[in-house]
């Protein structure tokens, strides 16, 4: 890294020079599309700065919440935050006032951001958090009496900026499904520049040498989009466009507009946008669908990206003809449709990482074929696998200082010698890779002591063409010898258009009888016990990880 990467500050100062009229953050709103140079963006972040240091007087190491969707505005508070020298809370809009109360009770901020959507949100917050000061509304048109507003502040862009030593908490990122007593992550100054430099060098095996536009689409409050589909794109001079809608179509169609070439998404939004060109191709003319199946094979045969994608010419131009992959992370990847894209010549790179590692551990860049692996860890991290357990351990600088008032559970977590306990089960290969099998505490004991990992059944399952998606966990038995065991339980949500042909009686026999075959391909233990049709679809995390412990709460309460 070179000298003018030293910290934080240096780099915003050296970005908004370097990259200077070039777009850095856009938004299709109802006018139009709204977006911001480097420049815009460097100033809209100094002013914003300048009245939180001067007219509110808001003190180094004070906490600012981010309340809001993905916009460009967000860039400029989360910078101007950093300017400011308080510490950032990006707050996830899918959690109730009740979950909100909790997690701002916990990190107690002075200052609270919002966009014009949560503005009622935040008022009532105030009320019940009597730390938070001032409420900043993110949003051009909106004005509310006694409520500063974003567009509206004095055009004054001198602030000194505030440094602060490597080591101080920059984020504190709460985990999805926290129950009991709020878990804040915090992320130093150093863990971001470590991560930086790791996804910079990653960077540049997957992607060329020059100006990428790229799409936006997950939350900013999670660390997987503000590391890596910000941070990281932002400090290579990328151009970040956000879409309000998550429907394929909408999204193909900014795909089109701006030419976009990269993303970074979560295994939900793939299997979306392969059920969508699944549905386009088979509403085609049967020789359209027979061209397909026979391209399709022959793509596995062929390693060049560029000739599949002429194969495949008007598929990509839907995508708009410049879009050459994407990164994957926040959940297992679905195999089945992360072969899918690579055939039709899009790269789909599967990630690993952990709020506690800030976030990225490694990405599959280099072994295409192997599409299950994650890759080897990134520069800065060390791993190493327990022998009895199968337990990952990661150790590096991106390693997060601990959780925000909890130093028992910080200690839990990393031992004496800085070595993180992941929870996640994984392997590494003779090429370095890892390959990540489950959860520990997902882990389910039978009876005879057997041990079932339920990620190893759910991607069995997963394979059926008649369901969604589906959750597997270990009941336990509540009555009767084996009292205390658990037993293989399978929830599983049968796809929608099924509940246009048949009667429900039907398609419950029918997922079922389909769940037991591909469960044949287990060993007897581990197939599941009792399987649950259920219509509704799971609950999910925002990154649309299926909330494991609530699915199991539903089922007892059947």
């Amino acid at each position: 890294m070179s000298s003018r990467k030293r910290n934080i500050l240096s780099l915003l100062e050296n970005r908004t020079k370097d990259y200077d009229e070039r777009v850095a953050l856009g938004i299709k709103n109802n006018y139009g599309w709204k977006e911001y140079t480097y420049k815009g963006l460097g100033l809209m972040t100094r002013r914003l700065a300048t009245h939180l240091i001067n007219d509110l007087e808001v003190k180094k190491g004070e906490v600012c919440a981010i309340l809001s969707e993905s916009k460009p505005e967000y860039g400029a508070c989360l910078f101007a935050s950093v300017i400011s020298g308080t510490i950032t809370v990006p707050l996830d809009i899918k959690l109730t006032i009740f979950e909100l109360t909790s997690i701002l009770s916990d990190c107690e901020p002075s200052l609270l951001f919002v966009s014009q959507h949560y503005l009622d949100t935040a008022i009532e917050l105030q009320k019940k958090v009597p730390s938070i000061k001032h409420i900043i509304i993110m949003d051009e048109h909106c004005k509310h009496d006694g409520i500063d507003n974003l567009y509206e502040l004095p055009e004054v862009y001198e602030a000194k900026w505030r440094h602060r030593s490597s080591k101080s908490t920059a984020l504190i990122i709460y985990t999805s499904g926290t129950t009991g007593a709020p878990k804040g992550v915090e992320i130093s100054f150093a863990n971001m520049m470590a991560q930086l430099e790791d996804l910079e060098w990653a960077l540049s095996n997957i992607l060329p040498n020059r100006t990428i536009n790229m799409l936006s689409i997950l939350p900013m409050n999670h660390l997987f989009e503000m590391t890596v589909g910000f941070s990281t794109f932002l400090n290579a001079g990328f151009s970040v466009f956000y879409s309000q809608s998550l429907k394929p179509k909408d999204i193909l169609g900014i795909m089109r507009e701006k030419r976009i070439e990269f993303m970074i998404v979560v295994p939900a939004f793939l299997k979306l946008l392969k059920t969508s060109i699944e549905k386009n191709l088979n509403d085609s003319p049967k020789h359209i669908q027979l061209m397909f199946k026979f391209l399709y094979h022959l793509a596995k045969f062929l390693p060049s990206y560029r000739i599949k994608k002429f194969m495949f010419k008007s598929i990509h131009e839907k995508f708009g003809g410049h879009f050459m992959g994407c990164i994957s992370g926040g959940a297992p990847l679905d195999i089945d449709v992360g072969r899918f894209f690579e055939r039709i010549g899009i790269k789909v790179l599967q990630g690993y990482g952990l709020s506690e590692t800030s976030p990225v551990v490694c990405v599959n860049w280099d072994r295409r074929s192997d599409l299950s692996s994650v890759g080897k860890p990134l520069p800065h991290f060390e791993a190493k696998i327990v022998p009895d357990s199968g337990e990952l351990l990661l150790r590096g600088p991106s390693v997060m200082k601990g959780y925000h008032n909890q130093p028992e559970m910080t200690a839990e977590v990393i031992d004496e010698d800085g070595w993180l306990h992941t929870g996640d089960i994984a392997t590494i290969n003779k090429y370095g890779h890892l390959h990540i099998t489950g959860r520990i505490k997902n882990m389910i004991v039978l009876s005879g002591g057997k041990k079932v990992f339920p990620e190893e059944v759910e991607s069995v399952i997963e394979k059926s063409k008649l369901i969604s998606e589906t959750c597997v966990f270990g009941y336990s038995r509540s009555v009767g010898a084996k009292e205390g065991t658990e037993e293989v339980v399978a929830v599983v949500v049968p796809k929608e258009d099924l509940y246009n042909q048949y009667d429900i009686e039907t398609i419950d026999k029918m997922i079922k009888s389909d769940v037991k075959n591909l469960c044949l391909q287990l060993t007897p233990y581990k197939r599941p016990i009792s399987i649950v049709v259920r219509k509704d679809a799971l609950p999910k995390t925002t990154t649309r990880k299926i909330k494991r412990k609530e699915v199991i709460e539903l089922v007892s309460a059947i």
